[in-house]
């Protein structure tokens, strides 16, 4: 799968958003007196664990807003597989531009590469099935673009960036619907042509009223690997089908094994851990 990357145009508001939080009123006063104004260094961001790598971009506009002087070459690209010691890129310049513009390009390369990496443990584990893994909208308020990225970059998919792209239809929304018919035959009424409908289930009676009805997808929620094979057979190629609910890497492949087309996961986007990687600094 090739990776496109994201236009700066919708990094650099990020980046700068948390550059502006990290500077506060009075900038880095820690470097502006501890490092002397003609002091220069060369930077290596190495990784300290194995994993993938994601947020690139967000660490090279990091330092290029910091200070233009900054030089920022990539050693490897987002989606590289890499090992403890692997070196990840340069930042050469200014001691105190690089000291102020360290940490905000390591949190994002941090959490994306995370994301990244837990994504592809789990693309390794479902491999040899039909499955594909992907996220959900359990993202960080203002992060999902770039989250979504770090999945990709693991070699997973995306689901729904937001309320707009599809329909989706919860059990809240059945409930207050009054049931799986009126919230199915509602959004059929009111969808375009071009919207694709998915409602969840967490039972085979749910299950077989949708395919009554239609719907492009179906959810399958925490359903065990065997209802899952009875949900896949009842649905026959009608619909995609998806599974979610509590799947980790130790349970991805029993559950791939069901035949389910997705495989979708809130934590690998909220609760992914941050991949360490480290800053080494040498003078010029």
């Amino acid at each position: 799968m090739t990776l496109s990357p994201l236009p700066h145009l919708m990094i650099e508001p990020v980046v700068r958003r948390a550059l502006e939080e990290d500077l506060g009123l009075a900038g880095d006063i820690t470097s502006m007196g501890a490092i002397p104004a003609g002091h220069r260094s060369v930077v290596t961001a190495v990784s300290r664990t194995q994993g993938v790598i994601a947020g690139l971009d967000c660490a090279e506009i990091a330092c290029h807003l910091v200070d233009p002087k900054i030089k920022f070459t990539r050693l490897v690209e987002d989606g590289a597989p890499v090992s403890p010691g692997t070196h990840i890129a340069t930042f050469e310049g200014p001691s105190r531009s690089l000291l102020t513009a360290e940490r905000t390009a390591l949190n994002f390369m941090g959490h994306l590469s995370g994301i990244a990496s837990v994504t592809a443990e789990l693309v390794r584990a479902v491999s040899g099935t039909k499955a594909a893994i992907t996220c959900t909208r359990k993202t960080t308020p203002g992060l999902r673009a770039l989250e979504k990225y770090a999945v990709r970059a693991g070699g997973g998919m995306n689901h729904r960036y937001s309320l707009a792209d599809a329909v989706l239809i919860k059990d809240n929304h059945i409930a207050l619907a009054g049931g799986i018919r009126p919230a199915l035959e509602g959004v059929w009424a009111v969808a375009g042509h071009l919207v694709k409908i998915e409602i969840e289930v967490d039972t085979l009676d749910q299950l077989a009223q949708v395919l009554e009805i239609g719907a492009d997808a179906v959810l399958l929620d925490n359903m065990s690997p065997e209802m899952l094979r009875e949900a896949v057979a009842m649905v026959d190629g009608r619909a995609i089908t998806e599974a979610s609910g509590g799947i980790t890497p130790e349970t991805a492949a029993s559950v791939a094994a069901s035949g389910v087309d997705l495989i979708s996961l809130g934590w690998i986007t909220h609760s992914a851990p941050v991949l360490d990687i480290g800053l080494d600094f040498m003078p010029e």
